[in-house]
């Protein structure tokens, strides 16, 4: 098999031998710490956060690292959406009058509309969607 791969024996057992580096050992400890420091925020802080904290307990670390980190270790910030208010409470409903008085069965078509809007989220924001309808064909007009 080694052969196959263009691997001298003693080259593979040289490998098989060798101890991980500083740099690596380092970077397993500080991944360590990262995941403490993740966990402990119920997977809330990201990687300003973390470094924060990493630098408090006295660790030289740039914010990117523990970026580049956090993507190796496959975890991320939890983001909360920030509320969105789609209407405005008013007095409007004050100023209507019932001109209807309950009768949704008129005697010729376009006599009564009725309309109704709805929300419809995008991930370009709020799309608004509004239709039209003839009470007597009980038929979308727009």
């Amino acid at each position: 098999m080694l052969k196959y791969l263009g691997v001298s024996r003693s080259g593979y057992n040289a490998w098989l031998k060798r101890l991980p580096s500083d740099r690596t050992k380092r970077k397993e400890m500080l991944k360590e710490k990262i995941q403490e420091i993740y966990d402990e925020s119920h997977q809330n802080y990201g990687a300003p956060k973390i470094t924060e904290k990493l630098h408090d307990e006295g660790e030289t670390i740039a914010e990117k690292t523990v970026g580049n980190y956090m993507k190796e270790m496959g975890i991320k910030a939890q983001y909360v959406k920030p509320y969105t208010e789609t209407t405005v409470n008013s007095d409007f409903s004050t100023k209507l009058e019932n001109i209807l008085n309950e009768q949704f069965n008129p005697d010729e078509p376009n006599a009564v509309w009725c309309s109704d809007i709805t929300y419809i989220w995008t991930f370009e924001g709020f799309v608004y969607l509004t239709s039209i309808m003839d009470l007597f064909s009980r038929k979308i007009i727009a």
